[in-house]
């Protein structure tokens, strides 16, 4: 029996380690507690196993069952099941199980793109409101982690279902919330939304080779000089960054009047802290400076400027507080600082900033930085300032949302072929470049045709929403301050352009937009806009109305341009009354000139005094287009465009 024993010992030894244990049966995170499953039409589902094993999947009396490969990967379909729940289930493979409870059945949709999407609740106009009044646990949110991959990967990083209740929806995309919010409205089944989002990213990371078509090994060879680089400017700033003691980032000892900066090193302010040798750091830093006021000027009390500061900073003069603004990368901070925090001669100013990812620092342009007495004109903060981090943290993780196919690898592919009613984003931002912004129109078809092929739907509904007015200070203006051209402006025609793919619809919030905040807070009228246009395109409620009228022709008669509008059903009109404003004209010269407009049945006749011979007109073309004022049916926007490129 001894020496049976032993042999069995010695068997049991010799074997490989993967007879020893077998692959635990996994599926991907999107199958989970909570899960919502499209409706109404068959249900990928997909994991691995032992290979060669056999998988049995149950769900609701359905019973479907397929083999693990070599690989141990294994696909199947359930059968299509109309809306409901909650339903279990379960999945069983080499004598291991998965239960997954609480599923319901519903519509899904996708929601991607960059920080406007990606921004929660919390943060919104109407936060208030939407977290008191939350509380439906069939509108459920599953927010893929931000993670980057330089190959495809098959399971996300992390993630879960949550259903939308005063406690979860803070932290929910505040546009995928409305747009859900407003689907269960109507529709009456249970909704998801799967958040994939990264504030920056560029379209080129949500996009895989093919799509961009690049050459794989190209591509790898990129990757490994980006590793390279990224590795020694990391070792770089990790160096130059330990010459400083990390303290609390909640202190405000940096703010007092009386300090020994000789240790500080010098930055140049504005300008992200990134391009200054502190590349790839988020965390808490300050930045001191000082300026001059006689006795008068002090005693009157000042306007300070401090640009735009990425993300939050605490502001003090001479050791007092006087001002603080919160996640707003974007918005110049502007404070009032009374008498009692001046002194005649030289004043301390002491600014504490967090960036929690991406750039960092005090930005934005000289003249938002500066010191106004009361009675006097601005005086800039000239610099250099002085600058000292307080507790930071170093990795090249910040840029990778800029990267090709990164985002695409870890975000998207591990969420593919799951079942979706469709796709909504919002991202743009980041292309909105001179020579981007053209190319974006290109980019885009192959990115939508990209995610129906990978989600096997090529009809999958795909909606967007353009670019919101904002002062980006990108347009290129001549000596008279006409705008010659605008990137933001050519963006916006991109998407447009787009919508000759079909099954694609676009948002347009000329209406909405924040001229100093590339992050409008009005995210309630972006999600119900998009909820319009699935209720219309994909659940066939013809009577909604779903979208502005939308440029068609143009013809020349005479000094006039007259321009033609598909969806305009005779409700052209002026929003909130009046004169319409944001046409230009322009002759053979291809100077724009202001223009006067308006409405005739559906049709708008433009002319402009300075423009005897009109070749082409415009409307809403700048970065900012908040004048525009041309509405449809219900007031929706009509979108920018030009009538011919120049």
């Amino acid at each position: 029996m001894k020496h049976r024993f032993a042999v069995l010992v010695l068997a049991w030894l010799a074997m490989p380690l993967a007879a020893l244990a077998s692959p635990a049966l996994e599926l991907p995170l999107l199958f989970s507690d909570g899960a919502v499953l499209q409706r109404d039409r068959p249900l990928p589902v997909w994991g691995t196993a032992t290979p060669g094993a056999r998988v049995q999947v149950e769900f609701d009396g359905s019973s479907v069952q397929a083999t693990a490969g070599a690989d141990g990967h294994w696909s199947l379909q359930l059968p299509a099941h109309g809306a409901g729940g909650p339903y279990v289930l379960t999945v069983r493979a080499g004598g291991q199980e998965r239960r997954i409870d609480d599923v319901l059945v519903g519509e899904v949709w996708l929601a991607s793109g960059q920080s406007n999407m990606e921004w929660p609740v919390a943060q919104t106009l109407h936060a208030q409101d939407d977290i008191a009044s939350a509380g439906d646990p069939q509108l459920r949110h599953f927010k893929v982690p931000k993670s980057w991959a330089e190959a495809p990967r098959t399971q996300l990083e992390g993630g879960q279902w949550q259903a939308a209740s005063t406690a979860t929806v803070g932290g929910f995309s505040a546009a995928g919330y409305a747009f859900a919010r407003e689907l269960r409205r109507t529709l009456h089944v249970p909704v998801g939304i799967i958040d994939s989002t990264w504030g920056g990213s560029s379209i080129e990371t949500w996009m895989d080779a093919g799509m961009l078509g690049l050459d794989a090994a190209a591509l790898q060879a990129k990757m490994r000089e980006r590793r390279a680089a990224e590795a020694k400017v990391e070792a770089e700033v990790r160096q130059r960054v330990a010459a400083w003691e990390p303290v609390d980032p909640a202190s405000d000892a940096f703010a007092a009047t009386a300090l020994d900066t000789s240790h500080w090193a010098p930055i140049a302010v504005p300008a992200p802290w990134e391009a200054q040798g502190y590349a790839g750091m988020d965390g808490v830093a300050w930045y001191r400076t000082s300026f001059e006021l006689s006795q008068a000027e002090a005693a009157a009390g000042i306007t300070l400027g401090v640009g735009q500061i990425d993300d939050t900073d605490t502001t003090w003069v001479n050791g007092q507080q006087v001002g603080s603004t919160v996640n707003a990368y974007s918005k110049p901070r502007v404070y009032a600082v009374p008498a009692s925090a001046l002194r005649a001669g030289t004043n301390v100013l002491a600014v504490r900033v967090q960036d929690d990812g991406g750039g960092g620092g005090i930005m934005g342009t000289p003249d938002e930085i500066f010191v106004q007495p009361a009675a006097g004109q601005a005086r800039a903060l000239q610099g250099p300032w002085q600058f000292r981090t307080a507790q930071v943290r170093v990795s090249m993780q910040d840029g990778k949302n800029q990267v090709d196919t990164l985002l695409y690898n870890a975000m998207l592919h591990p969420l593919q072929p799951y079942a979706l009613a469709g796709a909504i984003w919002y991202q743009g931002e980041t292309n909105a470049s001179e020579h981007g912004a053209y190319r974006y129109r290109d980019q885009f078809r192959s990115m939508i045709e990209g995610w129906r092929a990978g989600f096997r739907t090529p009809e999958l509904p795909f909606l967007w929403v353009q670019l919101a007015p904002f002062h980006s200070g990108n347009d290129r203006l001549d000596a008279s301050g006409r705008v010659l051209d605008s990137p933001w402006a050519t963006l916006r025609e991109s998407q447009s352009a787009t919508l000759a793919l079909p099954g694609t619809g676009q948002v347009v919030i000329t209406d909405a937009g924040d001229t100093h905040d590339i992050h409008p807070r009005d995210k309630r009228t972006v999600g119900q806009r998009l909820a319009r246009i699935a209720q219309h395109m994909v659940y066939g409620q013809q009577d909604v109305a779903w979208t502005g009228p939308v440029f068609r022709r143009a013809q020349v008669r005479g000094q006039d341009v007259v321009l033609h509008f598909d969806h305009a059903g005779g409700a052209l009109a002026a929003r909130g009354g009046g004169a319409l404003a944001g046409f230009e004209l322009a002759g053979a010269d291809g100077l724009f000139h202001p223009a006067q407009a308006r409405v005739e049945g559906d049709t708008v006749v433009v002319q402009s005094e300075a423009v005897h011979a009109p070749v082409m007109a415009r409307y809403g073309w700048s970065d900012d287009p908040q004048a525009a004022n041309l509405v449809g049916r219900d007031g929706l926007p009509a979108s920018p465009f030009r009538t011919a490129e120049w």
